[in-house]
């Protein structure tokens, strides 16, 4: 599993025309699922997810979680973010889960990150055609992928 984390202003989502999600500060998740990943790659990223500390404390240091400043969480599933880009100029996406391999992963990664972040977070849908719009701050942006964690 693979997530993109951005540290924002305000993130909302629009799924085939139709508003799903909006936050304001906190955390916008792109989250990519791949072959093979399990439940423990859930854990391991929902943990790490809302204990990054990427928001500033009082001295203005990144010294604080997405929990400690009272953020949000806006996760969006991105397949694209397990892209092979190698070979040719067209994408692979062959590493990507099969999406009835990928939905129940998904389903379970927005539980345990609700559960992660003490509140419900905002979702897109899943598989859908979506619009994402974002103010990053900072920028802060964070490649971090669950096979890479040792």
């Amino acid at each position: 599993m693979r997530v993109v984390i951005q540290r924002v202003l305000s993130a909302d989502v629009v799924a085939d025309g139709v508003p799903t999600a909006a936050i304001g500060r906190g955390l916008m998740v792109l989250l990519g699922i791949e072959e093979g990943d399990t439940d423990e790659d859930i854990e391991w990223l929902c943990r790490k997810t809302v204990q990054l500390r990427v928001f500033d404390d009082s001295s203005g240091v990144m010294n604080l979680d997405v929990r400690q400043v009272g953020g949000d969480i806006l996760l969006v599933s991105q397949f694209t973010l397990h892209a092979s880009t190698r070979k040719g100029n067209r994408p692979s996406y062959v590493r990507a889960a099969a999406p009835d391999a990928a939905l129940p992963l998904y389903g379970r990664f927005v539980l345990r990150l609700s559960e992660a972040l003490g509140k419900p977070v905002g979702t897109g849908v899943f598989g859908a055609d979506m619009r994402v719009t974002l103010v990053n701050d900072g920028p802060v942006t964070l490649i971090v992928d669950s096979r890479l964690r040792e």
